[in-house]
């Protein structure tokens, strides 16, 4: 039997972006820019390339900035269009009307609880789980690597990353079962081991394919490490009843939860891009002659 095609993506946003502020205290963190665009504009479109049809954002107070981005700008269209500007640009920001649904997270209880909040929109099918700020560049897109693998072994499918051993207390870690190329077999989960006691180095990172039972088990709202509601806890507990895959994305994934990964990402999209991409590297080697140079006089 083939596996029901996954139409569905829920986007947690409603996080409060603690480890950017004061520049995330009026601007979700959602809304950084990586060059020209927003970090949720290149995971909508990610979406989009793997065939989602209803993006599902998972809000919170002071997120009224990414209902916007992807509503009709009325004003800034119509003068775009007086000055004979093209309005190609903002193409991508104008969602399908009909295809975005925003729903509430009142309360930061963890990832589990917000995706547990999509439960009345996503039904009775299986869904997609995007983290805006796992920031995946690969051709084609991480999503659509898993959704073409989901094809074929049906289940939940997450996205996974061989990580160095020192970091493996940081996330969610895959117990792997059988190998057959990148897809991974997915035995057990466990959520930030202790150092030491990780069952593997490949880690979960923030891209999901998910039956809909998982709502089920986040119902209980059961809380697990750091106090909160945790997804790979309630996908843990599907294990052996479905079928479960761990992906290897083939691309480059950068984290934009944290300052250094966020302006790794800025830098490597910007040297990317053809009509900046020489002025780009002429700033960072003067940047990098400037750091030498005190150096060389001491």
């Amino acid at each position: 039997m083939s596996a029901k095609p996954v139409r569905k993506a829920v986007f947690p946003v409603g996080g409060l972006g603690t480890r950017f502020l004061p520049a995330t205290k009026a601007i979700p963190k959602e809304m950084l820019p990586i060059v020209d665009r927003p970090l949720i504009q290149y995971a909508v479109d990610e979406a989009i390339e793997a065939g989602i049809e209803q993006m599902i954002f998972v809000t919170g107070r002071g997120k009224a900035a990414i209902e916007d981005h992807f509503d009709i700008a009325f004003e800034l269209e119509t003068t775009m269009s007086g000055r004979g500007k093209s309005l190609d640009i903002l193409g991508p920001t104008r969602l399908r009307p009909g295809a975005v649904t925003y729903v509430r997270q009142q309360e930061p209880l963890g990832l589990g609880h917000a995706v547990w909040c999509a439960r009345d929109v996503v039904g009775d099918e299986p869904f997609a789980v995007l983290l805006a700020d796992d920031f995946m560049v690969g051709k084609p897109g991480c999503l659509k690597q898993m959704i073409d693998a989901y094809n074929r072994v049906g289940g939940n499918v997450i996205c996974a990353e061989v990580v160095p051993d020192e970091h493996t207390h940081r996330y969610g870690i895959i117990t792997p079962g059988a190998a057959d190329g990148p897809l991974t077999e997915v035995k057990g989960l466990v959520e930030k081991p202790a150092p030491g006691t990780a069952p593997s180095n490949l880690s979960v990172i923030g891209r999901y394919i998910l039956q809909p039972e998982v709502m089920g088990i986040l119902s209980g709202q059961e809380k697990g490490a750091g106090g909160e509601i945790q997804l790979t806890d309630a996908m843990a507990r599907m294990i052996g009843d479905q079928p479960f895959h761990g992906l290897t994305f083939a691309g480059t994934r950068y984290d934009c939860g944290d300052k250094v990964g966020f302006l790794h990402a800025n830098m490597a999209m910007a040297l990317s891009r053809d009509e900046m991409a020489d002025d780009v590297e002429l700033i960072m080697n003067e940047l990098l002659e400037a750091r030498v140079e005190p150096r060389r006089a001491a």
